[in-house]
């Protein structure tokens, strides 16, 4: 059994996609990053970092792993799934996926924050990190016309990538004018895994004012 530690961020939508895809059960605990819990001392015994999402693999004697990455390649080695055994294979997918790591996560995250939350609205912040996000994602257009996926099969590199470029309109951005982007994401938001990793976790009851709060909060934490 696998605890998943987790909120509505597209990180924590990689982490529970890739559960469903691998097929592992797992238990889910979720975070209210509005209330730093996160931030507890009994958390950040699972992850340092105090960011989401962590897991812990009981049966590895509650093996815990941070990093959203980590936990793809963590969960693909563990089951043998999406990601390959070959040198170059294997390579291929964690070039891709660092590429989402290192470039989209971050510059999209930015853009996010700076886009809905920043107090203050500085415009050069805004075009620079919307027009570096939409330049990955013109890169990844370019690689998704020449493959089906972007490492040719279904990997972490997808997993990792779509809940990212899913969330694009949040940040100010289209994809029009990318017909293979476009493509690559209706495909795998139709596979039923991606699906229920993505009402992972289940919406909570709460008023429209702590509602607000949460949004600003993932959104300050969206890096996490």
């Amino acid at each position: 059994m696998i605890d998943l530690y987790t909120a509505a961020t597209p990180n924590g939508q990689k982490a529970s996609i890739m559960l469903e895809e691998v097929e592992l059960p797992y238990e889910v605990h979720p975070l209210e990053l509005s209330k730093q819990q996160q931030k507890e001392a009994w958390y950040l015994k699972i992850n340092p970092n105090g960011r989401i999402p962590a897991i812990v693999d009981r049966a590895e004697d509650n093996f815990a792993i941070f990093e959203s990455g980590a936990i793809l390649v963590y969960l693909a080695e563990k089951t043998g799934r999406l990601l390959p055994n070959d040198k170059k294979g294997r390579s291929l997918v964690l070039q891709w996926l660092m590429f989402q790591m290192g470039g989209v996560g971050p510059m999209q995250g930015q853009a996010g924050v700076f886009y809905r939350y920043a107090p203050e609205k500085i415009p050069y912040a805004i075009d620079r990190y919307q027009r570096e996000t939409r330049r990955l994602y013109e890169v990844l257009d370019k690689r998704l016309g020449e493959a089906q996926y972007l490492a040719g099969e279904y990997s972490i590199a997808d997993v990792a990538t779509f809940p990212w470029v899913r969330s694009h309109t949040w940040v100010g951005l289209t994809v029009d004018g990318l017909p293979n982007l476009q493509r690559w994401m209706a495909e795998i938001e139709a596979r039923p895994a991606v699906q229920r990793g993505l009402a992972v976790p289940k919406p909570r009851a709460v008023s429209e004012e702590q509602a607000s709060a949460d949004r600003v909060a993932a959104a300050q934490k969206i890096l996490v």
